[in-house]
């Protein structure tokens, strides 16, 4: 089931979200973040975007979610969206259809460009993104440094074709 999150869901995603920070290079976090920082980032995004949940018999098993790309007013149609799901509930096809429901909530909002930034390799990511629409548009060589190494990072980007803002 998908839902709205709420920040009582705070620990079930920082339960999702920790094991890859600890674990690997697809987040560039290096500290587990606290249930309280979470609770913080889900109340703080739900007051502009949409962050949502997969729930299964009762328990968060993914999260996806939007925050804005740049701060200054011109990127207010533009953002960077997130997707995590456990590591035991990939290849089940949860993450396409949790993911597209956030793109289907962030166009009825009104945005334009939604942005996937993906660090490198990751070719179930790349995969994901790519059937949902998006398109490779950049690569940044080695930005981040996790695990004694350096990563580079894809950005992939969805457009709304006929998008225009009503105002401004």
């Amino acid at each position: 089931m998908i839902r709205t999150a709420t920040s009582s869901d705070a620990e079930a995603i920082c339960a999702v979200y920790n094991h890859y920070v600890i674990g690997s290079c697809i987040t560039f976090e290096e500290e587990p973040v606290s249930e309280a920082d979470m609770r913080v980032r889900i109340e703080e995004t739900l007051a502009v975007l949409p962050w949502i949940v997969w729930e299964e018999e009762g328990s968060v098993i993914g999260y996806a979610y939007a925050s804005k790309w740049k701060s200054r007013c011109a990127y207010r149609y533009a953002v960077e969206s997130t997707i995590y799901l456990q590591e035991n509930a990939t290849g089940r096809g949860i993450g396409l259809k949790l993911y597209a429901e956030l793109i289907a909530k962030l166009k009825a909002q009104g945005i334009h460009t939604v942005i996937g930034g993906i660090a490198l390799p990751n070719s179930a990511s790349q995969r994901l993104h790519e059937k949902l629409g998006f398109k490779k548009v950049a690569q940044f060589e080695q930005v981040g440094w996790k695990f004694n190494r350096w990563i580079d990072v894809g950005y992939w980007e969805l457009i709304f074709p006929g998008a225009v803002p009503s105002s401004g």
